[in-house]
């Protein structure tokens, strides 16, 4: 028999560090925020000790619910700042190009503006399903992309369905607004803790990386909170030995 210890890394519930992000799905930064953190977290050798928690945030909860008029986002700003539509669409080019850089579509003038209230319950029930992540980006692109209205709960019925939401459970929710205290809670947070926009990304609780940083910004920002995090959360090795086992068919070697 081989008495030689070797050391195993204890297997079971894999220990996470947490990245908090405040985010608004009409936030067109945020969506590129989210591309630029998840290409430095491909990068990122600790990628499988790190989740991701998304919070609520609204730009501007004073856009009416269920108004009849829709405008696109072109035509919102310049009626928003008393300018024309072409002048509108001219001031958007640099954030397009910006979006197409991180490999995003930008339809803007297709993008209906509406009330996120609701679009945020809906991710916080997709939080409870562990599908956060795949809310906002679904929502993500369905606003900016395929410019879809999410002020219509018809048309979050079938977003949330798409990642896997039963359809009855999203109307429920939306119609009772099961979910609008978790929705305010986030952005109490948010207030607390000083958010003055958005995306604002939180790490381990203890660094703030705020806007849509270049990917090597939120790679330096990983490994910086993440070297922190494993002095406090070390991997647990013990001594064994592969040769004195028994196997479950009663074979002892």
């Amino acid at each position: 028999m081989n008495n030689k210890n070797t050391f195993k890394e204890v297997t079971g519930p894999v220990a996470k560090m947490k990245v908090e992000v405040w985010s608004d799905i009409m936030c067109p930064f945020c969506y590129i925020g989210k591309r630029n953190y998840e290409t430095a977290l491909k990068q990122f050798d600790g990628k499988n000790n790190v989740e991701i928690e998304w919070h609520s945030f609204q730009l501007d909860p004073t856009i009416p619910k269920n108004t009849g008029r829709k405008e696109n986002v072109y035509q919102y700003l310049a009626d928003k700042k008393g300018i024309s539509y072409e002048q509108s669409a001219k001031l958007h080019e640099n954030l397009i190009a910006t979006a197409k850089k991180a490999s995003l579509e930008y339809n803007f003038d297709k993008a209906i503006v509406a009330n996120s209230f609701d679009a945020h319950q809906l991710i916080q029930l997709a939080k409870t399903k562990g599908l956060g992540d795949e809310a906002e980006e679904r929502l993500f692109h369905a606003y900016f992309t395929e410019g879809r209205d999410f002020g219509d709960h018809d048309t979050l019925i079938e977003i949330g369905n798409d990642i896997g939401l039963p359809k009855e459970e999203i109307k429920n929710a939306l119609d009772s607004n099961k979910f609008a205290a978790k929705v305010e809670d986030d952005i109490q947070e948010a207030d607390e803790l000083g958010v003055q926009g958005v995306p604002f990304f939180v790490f381990d609780r203890k660094y703030a990386v705020s806007g849509a940083q270049p990917p090597e910004f939120f790679l330096q920002a990983l490994k910086q909170s993440f070297e922190e995090w494993r002095k406090s959360n070390p991997v647990t090795n013990i001594p064994a030995d592969d040769n004195a086992v028994c196997a479950p068919d009663g074979d002892c070697k």
